[in-house]
């Protein structure tokens, strides 16, 4: 493919990095430059790990980006986790943003894995 805007999975991270951002419109002052930049630097760093592994010209460049990219995904789910624990966010947002999550690793986790299979 080489077309990653066409790829579910980075539609998929979009509409996470939109959801993200209007979460953190939410957090403290004080969190600017700690929970609130680092949450929305995770969710952006999936859909651009996404966008630069299928510009890279060999398979195994694509799926080392891909991989970079599923890293970001548990790192945005740890920071919004602790965000939930902390209490800048509800649950009921937490869960919303969850369904989203949800969502973009398993079509990056299918592709990571459709990647992988035409390596062999």
């Amino acid at each position: 493919m080489n077309n990653y805007k066409q790829l579910d999975a980075w539609k998929a991270s979009m509409e996470l990095i939109t959801a993200v951002y209007e979460l953190t419109k939410t957090f403290p002052k004080e969190e600017m430059f700690g929970l609130t930049s680092q949450t929305k630097r995770a969710a952006v760093s999936i859909a651009a790990n996404i966008a630069e592994g299928l510009g890279r010209q060999y398979k195994k460049d694509t799926l080392q980006f891909l991989h970079i990219a599923r890293g970001s995904t548990y790192e945005l789910e740890t920071l919004l986790i602790i965000s939930k624990n902390t209490k800048l966010i509800t649950e009921e947002k937490f869960d919303q943003v969850e369904i989203l999550w949800q969502t973009a690793i398993q079509l990056l986790n299918g592709f990571n894995y459709y990647e992988n299979a035409s390596l062999k």
